[in-house]
């Protein structure tokens, strides 16, 4: 039976540990330079209906490392953006790929890509979720701090598809989640309460509107652009409704002394982090961009691998 990664949600805390066990492997082989080509042969599609830079570049470079080619595949090119159904796209592509990653807009895009195909789907981002970047945000923390479970995270601004998959990642592997929301910009009520439920003894969810409440303690601070790709017509009002959610040197400085500082790019420099934190001391934040490469060639491995 195929694999896929459409949400955190779908994996097992079994398999998280083991992505984050094998993408540690990973770098470690990289740094020492040992070739490892276990998709040797095998090729990844990868829809594009959204730009990107980490997304497209870790895929496209883990591929090679891994043995295999990346397909570039902007839906501007592809069929699929003249009307092609999306499960016929997935049926045809499922005849000359191995995997196919796709970044899209509607996660039920996604899960039809996924119903349809016969090969393993990931989904590389969707208007609701983001499980790449959660993973490579897994494997940050642990390598800065040695342990997950137990650890307190801390999310500042809008609940979008990266405060969902966060949320989601942190359930898995016990880490406390808090998230500071303005009014009308909180996460997915539905989504928000499958994870209280799942998360029971495991972990906490905290949901606040006071940025310095959700920080308190907090191991790990985390923010994202105030208007995702999609929501640009929106950006001047939103400006306005985030004002006093900026990660900076003040809120900073309320968490814990060790507190690291995360955002998963691109950063707009004096709206949700002050230039002076993205580049200060506490700032894991080019390591976390890294790690998006380690942790895909574990995924892809764990996925494509015959």
């Amino acid at each position: 039976m195929k694999k896929d990664l459409l949400t955190i949600a779908k994996l097992s805390s079994t398999d998280v540990t083991a992505i984050l066990e094998l993408a540690i492997r990973h770098k470690q082989m990289r740094e020492q330079g040992i070739v490892h080509q276990p998709l040797a042969g095998m090729s990844l599609g990868m829809i594009f209906e959204k730009a990107s830079t980490r997304t497209r570049v870790s895929f496209e470079v883990g591929m090679y490392q891994l043995g295999g080619q990346a397909l570039f595949l902007s839906s501007n090119d592809l069929q699929i953006g003249r009307g092609e159904p999306v499960a016929d796209t997935a049926r045809v592509l499922s005849r000359y790929v191995d995997g196919i990653m796709i970044r899209t807009f509607a996660q039920e895009t996604v899960e039809e890509l996924a119903f349809n195909a016969s090969v393993p789907v990931i989904n590389g981002l969707t208007d609701m979720h983001h499980p790449c970047q959660a993973l490579a945000d897994l494997l940050t923390i642990q390598e800065k701090k040695g342990t997950l479970k137990g650890l307190k995270l801390a999310y500042i601004g809008d609940g979008n598809n990266v405060a969902n998959s966060l949320r989601q990642a942190c359930v898995k592997t016990g880490i406390h989640f808090s998230i500071a929301c303005p009014v009308g910009y909180e996460m997915n009520e539905a989504l928000l309460n499958e994870a209280r439920a799942e998360a029971a003894n495991n972990s906490r969810i905290e949901t606040t509107t006071d940025p310095y409440q959700a920080v308190s303690n907090a191991d790990v601070l985390y923010t994202d652009v105030w208007a995702s790709m999609g929501q640009e017509a929106e950006h001047a009002r939103r400006v306005k409704a985030f004002q006093g959610f900026q990660i900076d040197g003040k809120l900073l400085k309320a968490a814990s002394p060790s507190a690291l500082v995360m955002h998963c790019l691109p950063a707009h420099r004096g709206e949700e982090i002050s230039a002076d934190v993205i580049d200060g001391p506490q700032s894991v934040i080019f390591d976390q961009a890294e790690n998006r490469l380690h942790a895909q060639k574990a995924l892809l491995e764990m996925l494509m691998k015959k």
